[in-house]
């Protein structure tokens, strides 16, 4: 077996989207598979801010602590929903906008109350991605991926996690909550950020000998 890679994340549909995009690298017939492991398996798992300004930012940031943590291989994800008339927002801060309590259909409920009376041609919205791969505290690459859209009246779809019911695909004609996982994975912003991830994977397969 490879070394294994931390991805550091306890959100199951992230975790879902890794697998599927490095499932090749990951088959028991690949030579020396790589195996995946999650926050869920790191006992007493410590807090990380987030308190970078960019996506990158913090994606680096959880990288590279979280290598230090593990003394490996560590991949960290920074995402978010970056709407035209909220001037970017809310950004990087996609998962606490609204505050702490509220949950991913409190937030998309927050967001549709926000945006209730813009018309349609002022709803556009982006959701972009950076992914980081660090090993034992140093960076070793950086992967980003955004993907246009806009934003529904209502959210549609049972898919999905986070903002993709009310983030509107044109090219599909479906909400990214409507979609199956490996259609959204092919065009979505971490599907982009995962497909380089990939690639350079299997451009330096010495990362993974033992």
């Amino acid at each position: 077996m490879g070394r294994p890679l931390l991805v550091a994340t306890t959100n199951a549909g992230k975790l879902r989207e890794v697998t599927l995009a490095l499932a090749d690298l990951i088959a028991p017939g690949c030579p020396a598979p790589m195996t995946l492991i999650s926050l869920r398996d790191v006992q007493e798992a410590p807090p990380l801010p987030e308190d970078e300004d960019t996506f990158r930012g913090n994606a680096v940031l959880k990288a590279t602590e979280w290598s230090r943590i593990v003394q490996g291989l560590a991949l960290a994800d920074d995402s978010g929903l970056c709407v035209d008339a909220l001037g970017g927002g809310p950004g990087v801060r996609s998962a606490r906008y609204g505050g702490p309590k509220l949950d991913d259909a409190g937030r998309c409920r927050r967001l549709l109350e926000e945006l209730k009376d813009l018309p349609d041609p002022r709803r556009g919205a982006q959701f972009e991605c950076a992914l980081a791969l660090a090993d034992r505290g140093r960076v070793v690459e950086t992967f980003e991926g955004i993907v246009r859209g806009r934003i529904l009246t209502a959210p549609r779809g049972e898919n999905g996690f986070g903002y993709d019911p009310v983030f509107y695909y044109d090219p599909a004609g479906l909400t990214f909550a409507e979609m199956p996982i490996a259609a959204k994975s092919a065009v979505s912003h971490r599907g982009q950020a995962l497909s380089q991830l990939r690639e350079y994977f299997l451009g330096h397969p010495a990362l993974f000998a033992v």
